[in-house]
Formats: structure tokens, sequence, C-alpha cells
């Protein structure tokens, strides 16, 4: 869908999903999972692995809300090596959860935030730790006016809650938000039920499959697509 930057001067600020948008999160996992699944067997892709990874992390939060997001990882790898009958050591799983802020950045996500930040306020809503969090943000390199964690909601993403505190965040602030994300079962399902416009980075576009994302299980149709946060930025600034 091609829009006119006009269109954008509606909203004054922007919510942000870190990871998978900003972040490359199926590559920070997969070299930490991958080498550990091919000492078990050399025919276990990146793929695989990270399709397994989702639904067991998106299980782990959904039942254990407030468990710091290291140990979500963790608990997450652990499951996928049950799943594939393979066991995963308390190294693996804890260098798992300690791997966030060697996540690398997609490469134009610095660029883009920044050409982005001189027209909007910039809001994280992430599903991470403050600690993890800050990690990444340094990858970054970019200042956010506002970071709102699933430590500090005290649930994971889609959990409605989240979305609940980051509009009542915006409403406060008087600000007109528009939610920017790759995810389309952790944000913008919940986002279009808060009444959120949303943005669809879809990182994935060249790529069947969902990857480390589960299916969203449900139509949804975000307000715009683009295929990288640079065309994004483009477009709206």
């Amino acid at each position: 869908m091609v829009e006119t930057a006009k269109t954008f001067g509606e909203y004054d600020a922007l919510s942000f999903d870190c990871y998978g948008t900003l972040i490359d999160w199926e590559a920070g996992i997969a070299a930490v999972i991958g080498p550990w699944a091919r000492r078990f067997d050399a025919a276990l892709t990146d793929e695989r692995l990270l399709v397994a990874y989702a639904a067991e992390e998106a299980r782990v939060a959904r039942e254990q809300p407030a468990l710091p997001y290291p140990d979500v990882l963790a608990e997450a790898f652990r499951a996928v090596g049950e799943r594939l009958g393979h066991p995963v050591g308390d190294e693996d799983a804890e260098r798992l959860g300690a791997s966030v802020p060697d996540w690398p950045a997609f490469g134009d996500s610095h660029d883009a935030l920044v050409a982005l930040g001189r027209r909007f306020r910039l809001i994280i809503l992430s599903n991470v730790d403050r600690a993890s969090f800050e990690g990444s943000r340094e990858r970054l390199g970019v200042e956010f006016d506002h970071v709102i964690t699933a430590q500090d909601v005290g649930s994971y993403k889609p959990a409605q809650r989240n979305f609940d505190v980051l509009t009542d965040y915006a409403r406060g602030e008087g600000l007109r938000l528009l939610h920017v994300a790759q995810s389309l079962f952790h944000d913008h399902v919940p986002a279009r039920k808060a009444g959120l416009p949303g943005v669809w980075i879809n990182r994935r576009h060249d790529r069947p499959g969902w990857g480390a994302t589960p299916d969203p299980g449900q139509p949804v149709t975000p307000d715009w697509e683009f295929p990288s946060l640079a065309a994004f930025a483009a477009a709206a600034t």
C-alpha cells in the first residue's frame, strides 16, 4: 500500500516493537540454538528451529507472565530440546537467556529511527527486561522518549494489558499514536483490539512462513505494510 507523508502527519508519536522489528532476534536466537542443534542433527535448519522456538516462547510467556525474559528464553530453549528429543544443558539455556544484548540491529534501524525521531516521539513496547533492552538500545544508538517493557507491565505481548499500559501513557501525554511492528501475533492483533492503527514492518516479506513469530491465529490487516523500516521512514518523513 502506498500512502503519502501527509497521512502520517496525523500522528505525533510512534510506538515500536523492538525484537523482530528493530533488532534481528531471529539471527540472535539462531546463533545460539543452531550450533546446539547441529551437534545432534546436522540436518536441522535454523528455520525449523525458529518455528519450534516460536511456539515454546509464546507458551512460556503466556503461562509464566512474571518470569524475567532471560528465564523465558532459557525455559523455551529447554522445551525445544524436549520437543526435538535432544537435551539442553543449563549452560546452553543460560547462554540464550543472556544473549539479548548480542542480538544484532537490522542494518536500517539506526538511520530510520534517527529520521523518524526528527518528526515523531519514539516509544518502545517490548517483551523484554530493562537490563537486556539497555544492550539493544546501545546497539541501536538511539534515545527513546519512553520505554515500556514486559518487566514493567508484568505480562508479555500479546496480552492486552501491555497495550492498555501503552494507550494509557499516550492518552496521558496527549499523543496521537501509531504502532509499528513486525509481529502480527504479538503486536498487530492486540494493537487493533486496543484501537491503535498499525504499520507492519514485514521483515520476512521475501521468505515463506512465520519463523520465530507464531502464526497470528486470526485475520488482521495493518493500516500500512512496508518491507523494511527504511521504507517506512522514507514514506513517513
